[in-house]
This record gives C-alpha cells, structure tokens and sequence, in this order.
C-alpha cells in the first residue's frame, strides 16, 4: 500500500472528498454478488412453492400434473420445529452462560490469570505515584477498593 492511499497503515484517515473513480473503468460483478443472487433467487422460488403447495387446493395440484407432494400438515410441522430449534437454542446458550458463571463466594468473580497487579513495596497504593504524571493502570486489590468504599472513615460531601 501507499503510504499516501486512503486508509493505510501509515495513513489511517481517509481523504475527504474521497476521490473520484476514472471515468473508463468498469467494474464487473464480482463471484459474491452473483452467489448472493443466486441464493436471493433459490430461495425466493422456494418460498413461492412452499406457499403455493401449503394453500393451493389438491385439484388445481394434480391439474399441474404433480401427482405425489408430502402431506399438508408438514406445511405446518416444519415452521413449528423451527420455531421451536431457534428458541431452544436461545435457552442453551442463556443456560450455558449462567452455568459457567462462577457463584459470588468464587474467588475467580473477583481475579483471574489475566490480572495486572502493582508490585507490593514500599509505595502506597492509595497514593499517586507523582502529580505530574497519569499512573500506569493496575488491577487494584479487593483489600483496598473495600477499605476505600466501606471504611468508617469520613468522606467528603461531594462523595
């Protein structure tokens, strides 16, 4: 890529107006756009066999001359098992979730592997490192975030 090109590595900001395409290229559509078309079409046709096949009576049918076509209450059946998967799956998921949340008690509710804690010294933890700078960003223990919301301590007003 350009260092230049909109969108870069080098230059992530795009221009603005962005610039205009040459007037003798021609684009042609690409394999997705004829897929999705494709599948736009097939499955547009099967609806309307779907739904002519569910309402139509069996006479106009066999006048088609279709002589065997599964029963009608399938019409209804398919739907209602899909109906039924898709909330099925929905209460899975939300089960799975709440099984592989750990119970309040755990101590894994509170840290995990992943957990950046400050060095332990000589420095206070409740303290700015220096005035002049942002302090690098830590996990804070439990100790602490309880002694700083729950101590019997007085708090300021705007607290």
């Amino acid at each position: 890529m350009n260092a230049g090109e909109p969108t870069s590595p080098i230059s992530p900001v795009a221009v603005y107006p962005p610039p205009a395409l040459p007037e003798d290229t021609h684009t042609s559509g690409t394999a997705a756009e004829f897929y999705g078309f494709v599948a736009w079409a097939t499955t547009a046709i099967l609806w309307f066999i779907y739904v002519f096949w569910a309402l139509l009576p069996d006479s106009i049918i066999r006048s088609m001359g279709i002589t065997w076509y599964p029963n009608r209450e399938w019409a209804l059946l398919i739907p209602s098992y899909a109906v039924f998967l898709a909330l099925f799956t929905y209460f899975t998921y939300f089960a799975l979730a709440i099984y592989a949340t750990p119970s309040y008690s755990d101590i894994r509710s509170i840290t995990d592997e992943h957990a950046h804690n400050r060095p332990m010294g000589n420095t206070n933890l409740l303290a700015p490192d220096s005035w002049t700078r942002v302090p690098q960003v830590h996990d804070l223990p439990i100790g602490i975030v309880n002694r700083v919301l729950y101590s019997k301590r007085r708090r300021p007003s705007h607290m």
